[in-house]
């Protein structure tokens, strides 16, 4: 069973006022009360539609929807946190299999997979395709298929939120929030979520060509820290190959003409150990990111062994005639007086 007061939903929106007052509306109807929308300065009344329905109103100090969520985790009390668009492209009606997951301890990141229910028009085919190279990409430089990394209509304890490190300040939040999920192993799960065509009169925020182009950016980016091998292993690889069709044409050059070529060779010669380096290196921080991984694991299972001795030291009656192993124990009375 769902306890909805320990929820709070979080709508980070700009000039969404015509869907905005419905999305508020639909989540007070089942039972989400805990209402916070924060605006990135609307100018079309978003937050006073938002505020009349009955959410709370913050206008966020920066810029960008990740400045925006960051900026509304940190001043939210509650232990778990919903996050969806203010577009009304989502059900609040399926709140409960996002949140369900976090309270029964399944999971500490929730995400609502659009692709498993999309209705007609909901997604251009332009978008479709990028969102599953994007989608392709995560999961290949990333190792973890987490089915639908762009969704907005998501779910999270503020514990493991408070784990992650989130620079991005636009529409990468949520590739972050994915890339930073899998690197902390945050225990993450997928559900379906319902995807549904923007209102008559709603207009998205989207720019596909560099939005998208951003996200893949940042994708790239993240693997520094997540999937080091992969990120300087790809430009040590670049440059080698660099190097080595430099390295082609000098020796052409002196084959077919007699022609010698110093400085190309020297430039063949610095690309191909520059990429070597790269690989290397690549190699080294791979076995330090793994080893921290390792050990970060091994801290968590110690930390939740000591939790657990906790719980049940709680748990116990006091009885100074138990023993901490629970076998019974005897007093001696001094009868030396």
């Amino acid at each position: 069973m769902v306890d909805r007061d320990e929820v709070c939903v979080l709508i980070p929106t700009y000039n969404e006022a015509e869907a905005v007052g419905e999305v508020i509306e639909r989540f007070l109807a089942v039972g989400y009360e805990n209402i916070l929308v924060i605006d990135g300065g609307s100018t079309d009344g978003t937050q006073s539609v938002a505020a009349d329905a009955g959410a709370r109103v913050v206008e966020q100090s920066g810029e960008g929807k990740g400045q925006a969520v960051r900026e509304a985790v940190g001043i939210i009390d509650a232990p778990y946190v919903l996050m969806i668009d203010g577009d009304a492209t989502y059900r609040p009606e399926q709140a409960d299999r996002l949140v369900e997951p976090l309270q029964d301890g399944r999971a500490e990141h929730v995400i609502g997979d659009r692709f498993a229910d999309m209705q007609s028009g909901a997604m251009t085919r332009l978008n479709q395709f990028g969102n599953r190279i994007i989608n392709r990409v995560f999961s290949f430089v990333h190792g973890r298929d987490l089915q639908d990394i762009l969704s907005g209509y998501r779910a999270f304890t503020t514990d493991s939120f408070d784990q992650l490190s989130l620079t991005a300040d636009g529409f990468g939040i949520e590739t972050e929030l994915a890339v930073e999920c899998v690197r902390h192993d945050i225990k993450t799960m997928v559900v379906p979520a319902t995807y549904e065509a923007r209102p008559e009169g709603s207009e998205t925020n989207l720019r596909p060509f560099r939005d998208g182009g951003n996200i893949l950016l940042t994708l790239y980016r993240l693997a520094k820290k997540n999937n080091p091998i992969f990120y300087f292993g790809s430009i040590g690889v670049v440059s080698g190959l660099v190097g080595v069709v430099l390295a082609g044409f000098v020796a052409f050059s002196w084959i077919a003409y007699g022609i010698s070529r110093e400085v190309i060779a020297l430039a063949s010669g610095v690309a191909i150990l520059f990429g070597l380096q790269l690989v290397m290196f690549g190699v080294l921080s791979d076995l330090i990111v793994t080893a921290n991984r390792q050990q970060r694991q091994q801290f968590q299972r110690i930390e939740k062994k000591i939790q657990r001795l906790e719980d049940t030291r709680r748990a116990e009656p006091d009885n100074p005639g138990q023993s901490i192993d629970g076998e019974e124990t005897v007093t001696v009375a001094d009868d030396s007086e």
